[in-house]
């Protein structure tokens, strides 16, 4: 199976995801200087924003999406999602490791918030198909499996 529509959480999945590196860019008061969070530590900005996770009805989405995946809505213009070549609609697969086919919205958010560096794997509609034999391509195969035991999150 190589297209993700339709697919429900936590069932195996195949599909060609494109791996995208976003370094965030510091969240800068109106006087240029940084801003800190709660904890103290320096805030960032990732140019983006995000709809959907395991906890929200997709049926009632603007934007029809297919499924309780985590999808990309917003880009900010000129900013560091844009430069790392993120694209609205794009279903997020994974953040830094963390599992976002699974994933409630808030946890999402909080991922993304996380670090100042943003590995992610991402499904965009229209990829070509992977021809088998064919190793030309700048995507990457990403299997999700149940072989594979679920981390406990705390």
């Amino acid at each position: 199976m190589r297209m993700m529509a339709g697919h429900t959480a936590g069932d195996p999945l195949e599909c060609f995801s494109i791996p995208i590196v976003l370094h965030k860019d510091p969240d800068r008061s109106e006087q240029g200087n940084p801003v800190l969070g709660p904890d103290g530590k320096p805030r960032y900005r990732c140019g983006f924003r995000i709809g959907g996770g395991i906890d929200q009805d997709n049926t009632k989405s603007p934007q029809g999406y297919p499924d309780k995946g985590v999808y990309v809505t917003y880009i900010h213009e000129n900013g560091p999602a844009a430069r790392c070549g993120l694209q609205v609609h794009d279903k997020i697969l994974q953040v830094n490791g963390h599992d976002f086919t699974v994933v409630t919205h808030k946890k999402a958010v909080e991922y993304i918030q996380r670090k100042p560096v943003l590995n992610m794997l991402v499904y965009r509609k229209g990829v070509p198909h992977y021809q088998d034999g064919d190793h030309h391509t700048q995507f990457q195969s990403y299997t999700q499996s149940q072989d594979y035991p679920m981390q406990a999150q705390h």
